[in-house]
């Protein structure tokens, strides 16, 4: 959709190429109406665009690439990794609910790893038996994308060429008429100049010749 519906007068095909001193005439008429900052400030017909609203996880993360610092926060593996049996030391007879505890949590740590490896393997079983075939179905779903595209572009190129020729021939067919309307023009605006001066120079005589009477009678 447009932004401003303006009608040009332009026949680039058939009018001539402005001079120097026309162009930079055109030019300046064309500064005088713009204003001192149309360069940095959007036209009042484009839509404001609403500014981003990141979580505080992703504004950090844009933080530390805008200073260029390194990664050191991520996911923390050593949960997946297989956990260390307790220590010897916790399996005193005098303290056995703390025995418990550790064994408990690292039971809780073996789950976690063991839940992860599953998945893994499960993953890795499915990307072995179907990856294969999904890549080249995405690809293909790709290529018939960029296809459908290419010939929208292709169809674009040939209307917008089609514009261009329909617009010359029209305008090259015109052109005679154009041409005799031009010097009729000229021709009508050259004979109203000549009627007018020479009215003007019927009224000055009529003004002479009543000078000249009221002069003679008054004689």
């Amino acid at each position: 959709m447009a932004l401003a519906n303006e009608s040009h007068d332009s026949l680039p095909y058939i009018d001539a190429e402005p001079c120097p001193k026309d162009r930079a005439a055109a030019e300046k008429f064309i500064s005088a109406e713009l204003s001192p900052d149309y360069q940095s400030t959007l036209h009042p017909l484009i839509p404001t665009v609403d500014e981003p609203r990141f979580s505080p996880a992703i504004q950090q993360e844009l933080a530390r690439k805008a200073n260029g610092l390194p990664l050191t926060d991520g996911v923390d593996l050593s949960r997946y990794e297989a956990p260390e049996p307790p220590s010897k030391d916790s399996h005193a007879k005098d303290d056995p609910s703390r025995a418990l505890d550790e064994w408990r949590r690292v039971l809780q740590r073996a789950y976690t790893s063991s839940s992860h490896l599953s998945i893994r393997q499960e993953n890795l079983r499915l990307l072995d038996e179907s990856g294969k075939n999904a890549w080249l179905i995405a690809n293909s779903q790709l290529e018939h994308i960029l296809r459908t595209i290419e010939k929208e572009l292709v169809h674009t190129r040939e209307a917008v060429e089609t514009v261009h020729k329909q617009r010359k021939i029209t305008q090259e067919t015109s052109k005679g008429e154009l041409v005799g309307l031009e010097e009729t023009w000229r021709r009508g605006v050259g004979a109203l100049v000549d009627v007018e001066v020479a009215a003007e120079t019927m009224r000055m005589r009529i003004l002479d010749q009543r000078r000249w009477f009221a002069q003679q009678s008054m004689r």
